[in-house]
C-alpha cells in the first residue's frame, strides 16, 4: 500500500509543473498557428498587393526558412546565454515582430517579418523540448508531457485555420498582429515558471555527423517530404477554393479542417498505436496515405466538386499525419545516444522545415509556369520519394520502449 501511494504521488504534478508545461505547450500552439493562419489569407493578400501565388507563398516559406536557418546554431546560442534567457528573448522579439507585421507594407517587409519570426521559433521550440526533457523524468511522466506538448501543436494548426477565416474577413493585417498578445502572455508567465538552474552544454557530436545514423536519416527525409508536400498541396487547394469555387476565407477554412482536426483526436492515442504496431509500420502508412491522396488529386479535374476531389485528398493526407506524426519523432531519436538527442532533434526539425521552405516556392513556381497539374505532379513525385524511403526503413521500426520491431 505504501509503495502504491508513493508511486502515485511521484507522478502527481503540482501547479508549478503544470504551469511550466502549459507555457511550453503554448509556444508549440503559437508556432502551429503561425503556419495555418497565413495559409488561408494568401489569396486575399495576393489580391490586395497585386501578387502572384509564386510571390505570396514566400510568406509561408519565409517562416520555414527562417526556422531552418537558426536551428543548427540555436543550441549553441542557448548554451552560451542559457535556455531561459534565449527563450524569453526570442518570445519578446516574436511579439514585437508580430506587431510590426501589421504595420509594414510591401512583400519584402512582410517576408522579412516572417523570416524573423521563424528564427525566433527556432530558439523557442528546441529550448522548450529540452526543458521538458530535464523537468520530466524518463518514462510515463515524460511521455505524458510530450503528449500534451504535441496535442497543443495539433490544436494550434486547427485554431489557426478558424482564426484566419474570421480575421481575414475583417482585415488581413490582423493575422500578423494576433500572435502578439499570445506571445506577451507566454513571456510574462514564462518569467515566473521557467527554471533558472539549467546547465546547458554544446552538442557532443557535430550535427551533420548524426545523419550517418540510418534511423535519423530516414525519419528526417520522410518527415521533410511529408511536411513539404502537405503544405504545398494546402496552398494549391487554398487558391483553387478562391479562384475556381469563389469561396470566402471562412468557407476555405472549414473545407480544410479535415486536413488537421483528426490529428487533435489521434495524438493522445499515438503511444498505444506505437506500442502495438511499432514506428516502422506507422511511418510506412504515414507516407502511403498522402501519396494516394496526391495521386487522386492530380487525376481529378480542377473543377471537381469538393466531395470528389479536395475532401478525399485532405482526409488521406491527414490519415498519414495521424499515423506518422509521433512515430517519426520517436523513431528519429530512439537509436541516438542520450547526450546527442538535443542535437538530433534540432537536425530533425531542420529537415522538416527545409521540406516546406524549399518545396513550397518550387511548387508555386512550377504552378506559375506550367499550371496546377504540373505542380501536383511535382508534389506526387516528392511524395513517392518519401514513400520509398519509408518502406526501405520499415523493417527497423521501433516500439514505444525502443525495442526493434
Amino acid at each position: 500500500m505504501v509503495s502504491r501511494t508513493g508511486t502515485a504521488s511521484s507522478v502527481r504534478w503540482g501547479a508549478r509543473r503544470w504551469s511550466l508545461l502549459f507555457v511550453l505547450s503554448g509556444n508549440m500552439l503559437l508556432d502551429a498557428i503561425e503556419v495555418s493562419v497565413v495559409l488561408i489569407a494568401l489569396p486575399t493578400i495576393a489580391g490586395r498587393l497585386g501578387l502572384t501565388p509564386w510571390g505570396v507563398q514566400w510568406l509561408m516559406s519565409g517562416f520555414a526558412l527562417g526556422f531552418a536557418a537558426l536551428l543548427l546554431i540555436g543550441p549553441r546560442v542557448s548554451a552560451r546565454i542559457g535556455r531561459r534567457r534565449a527563450y524569453l528573448a526570442a518570445m519578446a522579439v516574436f511579439g514585437l515582430t508580430s506587431v510590426a507585421g501589421g504595420l509594414v507594407d510591401g512583400l519584402a517587409l512582410l517576408v522579412a517579418v516572417r523570416v524573423v519570426k521563424g528564427c525566433c521559433a527556432a530558439l523557442t521550440a528546441p529550448a522548450g523540448l529540452a526543458i521538458i526533457s530535464e523537468t520530466f523524468p524518463e518514462g510515463p511522466q515524460r511521455r505524458r508531457a510530450v503528449s500534451v506538448y504535441s496535442f497543443f501543436g495539433a490544436v494550434g494548426f486547427t485554431t489557426g485555420l478558424l482564426l484566419a477565416g474570421l480575421l481575414v474577413e475583417q482585415d488581413w493585417r490582423w493575422i500578423f498582429v494576433f500572435p502578439a498578445p499570445v506571445a506577451l502572455v507566454l513571456l510574462v508567465f514564462g518569467r515566473y515558471v521557467l527554471p533558472h538552474d539549467l546547465t546547458v552544454s554544446p552538442p557532443r557530436t557535430p550535427q551533420p555527423a548524426l545523419l550517418r545514423n540510418p534511423a535519423l536519416r530516414r525519419s528526417a527525409l520522410v518527415a521533410a517530404t511529408l511536411n513539404g508536400t502537405y503544405q504545398s498541396v494546402l496552398v494549391l487547394m487554398t487558391f483553387q477554393a478562391h479562384r475556381v469555387f469563389g469561396w470566402t476565407p471562412w468557407q476555405t477554412a472549414l473545407a480544410l479542417l479535415p486536413a488537421c482536426a483528426p490529428l487533435v483526436l489521434a495524438v493522445p492515442f499515438a503511444g498505444r498505436l506505437i506500442a502495438r504496431y511499432g514506428t516502422g509500420r506507422l511511418i510506412a502508412l504515414g507516407a502511403l496515405f498522402p501519396f494516394l491522396g496526391y495521386v487522386l488529386y492530380a487525376a481529378r479535374p480542377e473543377d471537381s466538386p469538393y466531395a470528389l476531389g479536395m475532401l478525399p485528398t485532405v482526409l488521406l493526407v491527414e490519415a498519414g499525419f495521424c499515423c506518422a506524426f509521433t512515430a517519426l519523432n520517436m523513431h528519429a531519436t530512439a537509436s541516438v545516444d542520450i547526450a546527442d538527442r538535443g542535437a538530433a532533434v534540432s537536425l530533425y526539425q531542420l529537415c522538416v522545415q527545409l521540406g516546406a521552405g524549399l518545396l513550397l516556392p518550387l511548387v508555386a513556381l512550377v504552378s506559375h509556369l506550367g499550371g496546377v497539374r504540373a505542380a501536383l505532379t511535382l508534389v506526387t513525385v516528392v511524395g513517392t520519394l518519401g514513400l520509398v524511403t519509408a518502406l526501405a526503413g520499415r523493417p527497423t521500426g521501433l516500439t514505444r520502449s525502443g525495442a526493434p520491431r
